[in-house]
């Protein structure tokens, strides 16, 4: 059986504006510029699309686990209007010192999601604005590209001083997809042929470094 390929997407710094605060209502969330074109370009090739978000305002008692499904409720129908699409949400509520499995650069909310959809890591990527998404990806064994946005110019000096290697870094999502097309195999072979595909209904999945 053949497995399939996604692109893991961290949320804040990379779909919408990053706050230091942590985005705690609908109110509060700002699509990047270009975000939402970057989703819509995903949606013509078959990718799966991940949200992988670490999302410790639960736990710090900044917002409720409910109020965190409603955002990206929201955040999801925005995509879809846009002719984007976004496959599975997943997000850890957990802090630092929980010592849980899912907190990125821990690699459980990967895992669950190559198991849901016969993912084959080797040949996916993880854009991100931390070391803690470059070290998830480098750990399952995918591509990681450090985009520029939200915290990545301060990561990439973080990256650089600790003697990170084997990531790309880009200016934001959209030259991360573009960076996608012009080096996936697959994609090339994909060109002569594409169009693209229609919306698919969305299963509703359920350092600032403190994130």
């Amino acid at each position: 059986m053949n497995q399939c390929r996604a692109i893991f997407l961290d949320r804040d710094g990379v779909i919408n504006v990053n706050r230091p605060d942590h985005v705690k209502s609908w109110d509060e969330f700002i699509f990047l510029p270009g975000a939402l074109t970057a989703l819509r370009q995903i949606a013509t090739r078959d990718f799966v699309a991940v949200v992988t978000t670490n999302q410790s305002a639960i736990a710090r008692g900044l917002m409720r686990e409910a109020t965190l499904r409603d955002i990206h409720a929201r955040m999801l129908g925005e995509i879809e209007r846009a002719g984007g699409r976004i496959d599975a949400v997943q997000f850890c509520p957990h802090l630092p010192e929980d010592d849980c499995d899912c907190r990125k650069p821990r690699t459980g909310m990967y895992e669950r999601a190559v198991e849901r959809f016969g993912i084959d890591p080797t040949r996916s990527y993880v854009v991100g604005d931390a070391l803690e998404d470059i070290v998830a990806a480098q750990t399952i064994g995918a591509q990681p590209i450090l985009v520029l946005t939200g915290r990545g110019q301060a990561q990439h000096t973080r990256l650089l001083e600790n003697n990170h290697a084997g990531f790309v870094v880009v200016a934001d999502l959209a030259h991360a997809v573009e960076w996608i097309w012009n080096h996936d195999h697959d994609c090339h072979s994909e060109r002569s042929e594409e169009s693209p595909r229609a919306t698919e209904e969305i299963p509703r999945s359920v350092r600032n470094d403190t994130r």
